[in-house]
């Protein structure tokens, strides 16, 4: 059995095991020894704990952790409930493979756990593995500093290269809700004014980038670029798809401007459906 595999058998081993996990996806496995479906699928839970390393799978009996499974809303089994940094991020019911591993596929991102950062904002998360950085791009980045530098804190950066100005547009795996972000720098060639676009077709130019008008505009000061939380507006971002960042210039008007790290923090949209609720064991009346 895979080591990131594990069977929950008391109630006070779950909230350990979310606490421990950190940044790293939860699959929770809400099952019952007397459901048949729940028999059915737990070989393919199995095996994809060890196709998905970089997640924890916790297999749990909703008759031996009935407090976990009133608390997390479990109504029938199997369900499956996906967390990150303790954020729940999604439910799916029913013994249905295909659909299970696809919904992982959504939240695994690339598997780049150890990059994940807290988020520091009870309810949300860091948004980092929800980025499809196949799909991203950044306009005028150094070759020798590209922007992926700047999605985590290991110490590289991002870098403009004929001037002060960067465009990097972000797109995620799914639709999400932006709370806040942080933004290191140098407090001499970090980023001074940014301004932010949602869901553009494709990645605007700086022209347009210059005149058109943005969701917010925010004017860093180089105490921001300490990492400081800076407040979105959550009310305007609340179905996002992908994400322009303008950076127009820098703090004292160097030639190049640097990010050392961004983090986008919020929260993927639910994306649960009412057809993912349906009976999956026992005659009508019955509980599981």
């Amino acid at each position: 059995m895979a080591s990131n595999f594990k069977v929950l058998a008391e109630d006070g081993q779950f909230q350990t095991e979310l606490t421990a996990a950190g940044g790293k996806l939860v699959v929770a496995d809400f099952t019952s020894a007397r459901c048949g479906p729940c028999l059915r699928i737990a070989p393919a839970f199995t095996n994809m704990a060890t196709r998905f390393p970089n997640a924890v799978f916790l297999k749990i009996d909703v008759n031996q952790c009935q407090a976990t499974a009133s608390s997390q809303g479990v109504s029938a089994t199997p369900t499956f409930i996906f967390y990150r940094n303790k954020t729940k991020l999604d439910t799916l019911q029913g013994a249905d493979a295909e659909a299970l591993e696809a919904r992982i596929r959504q939240h695994y991102g690339d598997g780049d756990s150890d990059e994940v950062e807290e988020s520091g904002v009870p309810g949300h998360i860091d948004l980092i593995p929800m980025i499809n950085k196949a799909g991203c791009e950044c306009l005028n980045e150094s070759d020798d500093h590209p922007f992926t530098e700047a999605l985590s804190s290991g110490g590289g950066y991002l870098e403009s290269d004929t001037d002060e100005q960067l465009i990097l547009y972000l797109s995620f795996n799914q639709a999400v809700k932006l709370h806040s972000m942080r933004i290191k720098g140098p407090e001499d060639s970090g980023p001074k004014t940014v301004k932010l676009f949602i869901n553009q077709p494709n990645t605007i130019d700086f022209d347009t980038a210059e005149n058109a008008n943005a969701v917010q505009e925010i004017i860093l000061s180089p105490k921001d670029l300490e990492g400081e939380l800076i407040p979105l507006k959550y009310v305007k971002l609340q179905n996002v798809i992908n994400l322009t960042v303008f950076v127009k210039d820098n703090q004292t008007e160097e030639e190049t401007t640097r990010i050392a790290y961004l983090q986008i923090i919020g929260s993927p949209v639910q994306t649960t459906k009412m057809a993912d609720f349906k009976r999956v064991a026992g005659k009508k009346g019955e509980s599981h």
